[in-house]
């Protein structure tokens, strides 16, 4: 079987794992417990729910929070969201409390690009929620757009350690339990607790020294019998940079002594499936045999980024299928793999780098740009090359975000961005008919 594959379509390929330019092509897959076998039937399935991000839990548990203090008719209705910066200060009543956790949630989707293209269809909600006013009074409608549709999408907030977010979660999941009444509230606080003795052990280090007595009065059963929910938001500003300090504890290795008895081995054909070694090896061969053929003037239009016609297409599929590189089927999959032949023979030839260079040229053209932004493009002028196309979606992933975490959007304007993905697209329809 081949590797996994991302939803970008690229491949887990462990790069040079057997030597320098020779990455992983295929895995085996050893079936000992009769799955194929099973799965053959087409058995009913049901897909897995993804679970939510650090991030997203943030939110809608803050969002949770907030709705809880509400019904506590906090007063906010003749009162105004504070400015971001207000949310350092520490909060001495619920209502404080209230304005600070709106505060983030606000400072978070105002920090959100509405141009981003994974923002841009939520558009509409993320300009309404921009706004310090809506926040100063959430419906139960409000609540339900916030939750299913602009938490967790991407904001230009600096990002935060993990154990940092893991903290908050903590601390909101206590509070949450203090309004609710929840008999979770025990074992949280004996994590929190677990937490602050572990950081005390840091004490040595001057900024868990300063917050030293707080570890020590957390630790203790009379600090959470009249605890509020101010304090436990105090406590979570103080010491959610710390926690980060904690070593992540060994786990213990458990093991195991037993002997497997195994049947005998059993070749078991999937319908519809051919073997992934077979294809891999008309892949190679098509590879070696086109770029054997570049002067071929389908493959040459190919390499030039001209556009293909539909009995270019049929060209091609009468010399592979002449070639004798590959089966019937193995074309048939390629042209499906690859929504089309021609898509499929350009990610084996690529595009000629000077034809490359000349497609960005007239993206760049006109435009001062700095370091950064020259070497962006001179990265998809390597990946065209090799590639042949490129989907814009992996402008927002390594190693283009290396660069800047916001891919494209972090050096270019939006009409820019829009510019540079009409460009690739435009590249991606020559190889089509």
């Amino acid at each position: 079987m081949y590797a996994p594959k991302l939803s970008s379509g690229r491949w887990y390929r462990c790069p040079d794992l057997f030597g320098l330019g020779q990455d992983k092509q295929f895995f085996y897959l050893f079936d000992y417990c009769q799955n194929l076998e099973f799965f053959e039937h087409n058995a009913e399935t049901t897909d897995a729910p993804i679970g939510k991000s650090l991030g997203k839990q943030l939110f809608i548990a803050r969002l949770e929070l907030i709705t809880e203090l509400d019904k506590k008719v906090v007063e906010v209705g003749s009162t105004t969201i504070k400015a971001p910066q207000a949310s350092d200060s520490e909060p001495k009543t619920d209502a404080e409390l209230r304005h600070q956790v709106a505060n983030l949630l606000h400072t978070e989707v105002a920090a959100m690009n509405s141009e981003n293209f994974v923002v841009r269809p939520k558009r509409r909600l993320v300009e309404k929620y921009a706004s310090s006013q809506a926040w100063v009074s959430l419906s139960d409608e409000d609540i339900t757009a916030l939750s299913q549709e602009v938490a967790g999408l991407p904001s230009q907030l600096e990002a935060e350690a993990e154990e940092t977010k893991r903290f908050d979660v903590l601390v909101l999941k206590l509070q949450l339990a203090i309004l609710r009444s929840e008999p979770a509230f025990e074992r949280l606080r004996e994590q929190v607790k677990s937490l602050t003795s572990l950081l005390e052990e840091k004490s040595a280090i001057p900024l868990v020294r300063e917050q030293l007595p707080l570890i020590q009065d957390v630790q203790t059963d009379e600090w959470w019998q009249d605890v509020t929910l101010p304090m436990l938001e105090v406590l979570r500003k103080r010491l959610r940079a710390l926690v980060k300090l904690i070593e992540k504890q060994k786990r213990q290795p458990i093991y195991t002594d037993f002997e497997d008895v195994m049947g005998d081995e059993i070749t078991v054909e999937l319908p519809g499936f051919t073997s992934s070694d077979n294809f891999e090896k008309f892949r190679a061969k098509a590879r070696a045999f086109l770029r054997s053929h570049q002067d071929h003037v389908v493959i040459f239009k190919l390499r030039k980024n001209l556009q293909l016609t539909s009995s270019d297409l049929s060209e091609l599929e009468r010399i592979l299928a002449q070639s004798g590189v590959g089966e019937a089927e193995d074309i048939v999959r390629a042209k499906e793999q690859s929504q089309g032949l021609g898509l499929f023979v350009r990610s084996l030839v690529g595009l000629e780098r000077e034809v490359a260079k000349q497609e960005l040229a007239r993206f760049l053209s006109g435009k001062k740009l700095n370091s950064n932004q020259i070497e962006f493009a001179n990265m998809i002028v390597d990946y065209l090359t090799e590639h042949g196309v490129m989907d814009a979606a992996l402008l927002y992933e390594s190693p283009f975000t290396d660069i800047t975490p916001q891919g494209p959007d972090g050096l270019f304007t939006s009409s820019q961005v829009d510019e540079l993905v009409s460009l690739l697209e435009s590249v991606y329809a020559r190889a089509v008919a």
